[in-house]
């Protein structure tokens, strides 16, 4: 009788082995750092992995297999869990809800769906390797923090559904959907560098400050570092590091939020900005290159979260009196109007008139307008900052962070001129 061996199956079974063996030696390595045995380790994982694939096999023979063998193996993870918790007096269920998984996973690699098990073995094993930095994470994360997580995720998945995606104003620019999609986007963005100061703190270098913080507010970058200059008088080209990478931020930003709502105007913005980044980069590496060692001891002040409540409807009334303005004033004084709005708009924030033009150069505004808005916003934030910087921080921080404007605003404002020219060629 003549036996051929199927290689498909060969490699499942291999797979199947492989997956289970691998979530078990994770299981023992855990054990082995918090110094306890546990009930089943890489081997028998292995087992319960094949236990799952044969089960799927011989319940085409034998039916209701999958069903007994999943009853076995279910009753031996529970018989562990009753042995651990009353016996040992041990805590935690992850193994246990683990051998079930992986139990599934022999099935799904049986069933043809090898590739996604393998997934979701790989998910699942950086799931049970970060424990202990969940634990360090949760010692910085506040309750009020986690209600702000709560109210992103509502301000999300329940609030923006039940908005009208129409416009509801009479110049009809105003549509709540799209409006709140842009203060979900500003807030995630902002939310993700709060997080990031509140783990890493600020304490771990300042260029991380200067980066994080970018993230959530240059503006209170600039403030705190320009403070600390002037008290000390020293480390210049560190804390000027710091500032100008901040600040260089927003160039990405603005970039990332043209892009989101206007992919076509992203796309004219990206070679001024990326160099505009570029050259900012290339600025900060001198400056990190030229600076001496400094102990970081100071915190960068970032008075609210951004997902707060009062945060996300400043959000939302800010892109509301920007739409509203941009109508009233380009209905009155055409494209000047419209300018007119960016420079006020960027005497205090970037992203919300990004965000209106980029929507607005869709349907309502030409292209160019749209642009030449952005970059007059940008250059009038970044003239701000500048401000902030000479002000408080003095001639010689001033001076260098001059330095770094002249260098990165060069391709930023050259675009507003080869725009402009090349339309009046046309």
């Amino acid at each position: 009788m003549e036996f051929a061996f199927d290689i498909v199956t060969v490699r499942h079974i291999i797979i199947s082995l492989v997956i289970g063996f691998m979530l078990g030696l994770q299981r023992d390595i855990s054990y082995y750092q918090h110094k306890r045995n546990g009930f089943a380790g890489a081997r028998t994982f292995a087992m319960i992995a094949l236990m799952g694939y044969l089960s799927a096999w011989l319940n085409q023979e034998i039916e209701f297999f999958v069903l007994v063998s999943f009853l076995i193996v279910g009753s031996f993870v529970l018989l562990s869990y009753i042995y651990k918790a009353f016996c040992k007096k041990l805590s935690g269920s992850t193994t246990e809800f683990t051998m079930i998984i992986t139990y599934t996973l022999g099935l799904m690699v049986y069933y043809s769906k090898a590739q996604y098990a393998i997934m979701i073995a790989i998910l699942l094993l950086i799931v049970l390797d970060i424990k202990g930095r969940l634990k360090h994470f949760r010692s910085f994360i506040t309750p009020k923090d986690m209600q702000s997580t709560i109210l992103f995720l509502a301000m999300t998945f329940i609030v923006l559904p039940l908005l009208p995606d129409r416009t509801i104003d009479p110049f009809g620019v105003f549509n709540p959907y799209e409006t709140w999609i842009m203060v979900v986007l500003i807030a995630g963005i902002s939310f993700m560098g709060y997080i990031a100061i509140k783990v890493l703190g600020t304490q771990r270098g300042i260029y991380l400050t200067g980066i994080f913080g970018g993230l959530v507010s240059s503006t209170a970058v600039s403030i705190t570092l320009s403070k600390i200059y002037a008290l000390k008088q020293d480390f210049l080209k560190n804390i000027a590091g710091a500032i100008a990478i901040s600040f260089s931020i927003m160039y990405l930003r603005v970039l990332l939020e043209a892009f989101v709502i206007n992919p076509a105007l992203a796309h004219k913005l990206a070679l001024s900005y990326l160099l505009a980044s570029l050259f900012a980069f290339l600025f900060v590496i001198y400056l990190y290159r030229a600076s001496s060692l400094m102990q970081h001891n100071e915190t960068i002040t970032i008075n609210n979260n951004p997902l707060e409540i009062s945060e996300a409807l400043k959000l939302g009334l800010l892109f509301g009196v920007i739409f509203g303005s941009i109508a009233f004033f380009q209905s009155k004084m055409g494209d000047t109007g419209i300018y007119i709005v960016a420079f006020l708009s960027g005497l205090s924030d970037v992203d919300a008139i990004t965000l209106s033009l980029s929507k607005l150069a869709l349907e309502q505004i030409s292209m160019e307008v749209a642009i030449n808005g952005i970059i007059i916003a940008t250059v009038t934030n970044s003239l701000v900052k500048l401000g902030i910087v000479w002000i408080l921080g003095g001639k010689r921080l001033g001076g260098v962070i001059a330095l770094y404007y002249l260098i990165t605003l060069a391709p930023i404002i050259g675009a507003i001129f080869f725009l402009n020219r090349s339309t009046l060629m046309i």
